[in-house]
Order: structure tokens, then C-alpha cells, then sequence
């Protein structure tokens, strides 16, 4: 128990003993108005007067009394009394990692996606998501956040960018490297590296639980190039990570669902981590991924220390509440 304003209380001494000196003075000064009246003692003395008196001096005891457990409760509660603990609330999140394929092939598609992933993080709620973007090489736009205002203000830079907004071109800057374009298992596996590693999530704290980690990929599979890592090994990659992968691909019809297809070896790779595929213009598509992702198990993570006042006016507003009738009570013995 604390007050969080206790410097009030000096003031309030301060203030009684003003009055206090001020009443004691107005008594004595008083005294020279009065006038003597002879014979006085022989009412003094009556058992009744007596009784009488010793009546209203406990009266006035009373009152007085009643008036300091009053000023004492009063400036108390206005010194505002509060509990202060320390917590560390529990948070049951997921990391979203949104990965787009920033490539030529998908110039006409990528203002699409990002419409896509804009929904899917208004469905979200307590989710950390970050975005990635990728050609030959990748670039983190944003890491993962739970502050969506952000999330949705850098997703409209990134519309803004694709739909070919004048001052958005600098947006790609650092996705390409000239030794290929489209390099897809390269590029999921550097938004793969975007989560933290389990030696620095939640401080490093041994055995501390991990989060549901998911990836929505949006690539149309047309590799342009020769990858360091190919899709079907970052998938491999991610399954063991036991990171699932949700694919969004916008060529969905172009190819064909033989095999050997960029549509089949992307669903391949999606489903072998867990995840799923879906077409860009597949109306299932975000309810899909958002349900998926929400039936992953959350982590119950230990949030950061912070200290939590709750007020506890309880008291000193009850003992002056009672300190008041007490002196109303006696005042008006005293006028009877």
C-alpha cells in the first residue's frame, strides 16, 4: 500500500495547525467581552448544571474527535491510497510472416495480394505479423508486430508501390541482385529466418514456449534463375522449424495441375509443412488461411514485467463517511 500523492498530507498538517492557532487565539480574545455575574457558583454547583456540563463537554470531545478522524480520512483518500504489484501477463499469440514474390511475373498480381494479406490482418487479433518481399533477394519491410495501425499504414505504401503511385518507387529497392529473378525457395527461406531463433525469443528464457509460427507465401512458382535453396527444400526447411506454410498463387489455372506444374509443386510444398494452397482469387482464401492459422495452438508467453496500481479509497472514504455522522450527530447534541 502506497499514496500516490503524499506530499498532500504535509499540507494538510499544515493547514489544521493554522486553523487550530487561529481558533485557540479567536477563544482568548474572546474572553475580554465577557462580563461576571455574582452569585454564579450557586448554579455551578447544582447536579444538574454538573451533569449538564460533564454532558457537553463529551459532546464536544466527540465532535472534535469526529472532526479530526474526519480531516485525517479525508486527506488520506485525497493523498489517494494504491496497491502496486508487479505482473507479467500472459499472452497467447501467433507470428504470421507474409512473404511476397516481388518479381516481374507477378507485377500484375502483387497489388492484388497485398489487398489479400490487408484483409487477413483485420482478422487478426493478438497475432504478430510481419511482411517480407523477395525477387532474387529478400528485404524485410516490417518485422513482426502486434500494432496493426502500423501493419495496415505499411501495407498501403506497399499498394502504393505496386499500383505505381509517383515517389513509391524506391519500395523494391534491394530485392534484386542481378543473378536471377523469382528465386521463391530462397525467398521463403529468408522470410523463415525473419522469426526469432528460439535462443532469442522471449529473452532467451530456457524451455520458454514457442509460438504458432505461419508463413502466407504469395508466388506464382515461375523461377527465373538458380536458387541456393529450392522450394521443396525451404518447405522441408520450415517443417522442420514446424513453421506452416499457406500459399497464395494468382496463376492458379495458367499451367495446369500435372506435377511437374509451378501451381502442383507449390501446393506440394504448402501441404508438406502442414499448411495449405489457394488460389488469389479463390473467395475462400482469407477465411481459409485465418481459420487454419487460429487452430494452431497459442503459447501461453510470459510478457514483459510492468507494475500494476489499482486504488484503495475503500477505507479513508469509509472513515470519513462515519467521521461525518459522528460530528453531524454531535453538533446537534450540542444545540439541544
Amino acid at each position: 500500500m502506497g499514496l500516490m500523492f503524499w506530499w498532500l498530507l504535509p499540507l494538510a498538517v499544515v493547514a489544521a495547525a493554522a486553523v487550530g492557532v487561529a481558533a485557540f487565539r479567536a477563544g482568548t480574545g474572546g474572553s475580554a467581552r465577557r462580563r461576571p455575574a455574582a452569585h454564579a457558583d450557586r448554579l455551578t454547583s447544582l447536579p444538574e448544571y454538573q451533569a449538564a456540563l460533564r454532558r457537553h463537554r463529551r459532546w464536544l470531545a466527540v465532535a472534535a474527535l469526529a472532526c479530526a478522524s474526519l480531516l485525517v480520512s479525508a486527506a488520506v483518500a485525497a493523498a489517494r491510497p494504491v496497491d502496486i504489484t508487479t505482473i507479467r501477463p500472459e499472452q497467447h499469440n501467433r507470428d504470421i510472416m507474409l512473404c511476397l514474390d516481388a518479381s516481374g511475373s507477378m507485377s500484375s498480381a502483387d497489388a492484388a495480394v497485398v489487398e489479400t494479406y490487408a484483409g487477413l490482418a483485420r482478422k487478426f487479433d493478438g497475432e504478430r505479423i510481419g511482411l517480407a518481399i523477395f525477387d532474387s533477394t529478400a528485404i524485410q519491410v516490417f518485422p513482426l508486430t502486434d500494432d496493426y495501425d502500423y501493419v495496415q499504414e505499411q501495407l498501403q505504401q506497399a499498394r502504393d508501390a505496386f499500383d505505381g503511385k509517383p515517389g513509391s518507387s524506391g519500395f523494391l529497392d534491394g530485392t534484386w541482385s542481378g543473378r536471377g529473378s523469382s528465386l521463391i525457395g530462397d525467398g521463403l527461406a529468408s522470410c523463415l529466418n525473419s522469426f526469432p531463433s528460439p535462443d532469442t525469443a522471449d529473452g532467451g528464457a530456457p524451455n520458454a514456449p514457442q509460438r504458432s509460427r505461419s508463413v502466407v507465401l504469395a508466388t506464382d512458382n515461375l523461377l527465373s534463375g538458380e536458387p541456393i535453396m529450392t522450394l521443396a527444400e525451404a518447405a522441408q526447411l520450415a517443417a522442420g522449424r514446424s513453421v506452416r506454410v499457406y500459399a497464395l498463387n494468382p496463376a492458379d489455372l495458367d499451367y495446369g495441375a500435372g506435377a511437374g506444374q509451378p501451381g502442383a509443386q507449390l501446393r506440394s510444398a504448402a501441404e508438406s509443412t502442414g499448411g495449405a494452397y489457394y488460389a488469389l482469387d479463390n473467395p475462400d482464401a482469407i477465411a481459409g488461411i485465418v481459420s487454419a492459422v487460429e487452430e494452431t495452438e497459442t503459447a501461453a508467453i510470459s510478457g514483459a514485467p510492468r507494475a500494476a496500481v489499482s486504488d484503495e479509497p475503500a477505507v479513508p472514504l469509509a472513515a470519513a463517511l462515519l467521521s461525518g455522522l459522528v460530528l453531524c450527530t454531535a453538533l446537534w447534541r450540542l444545540r439541544i
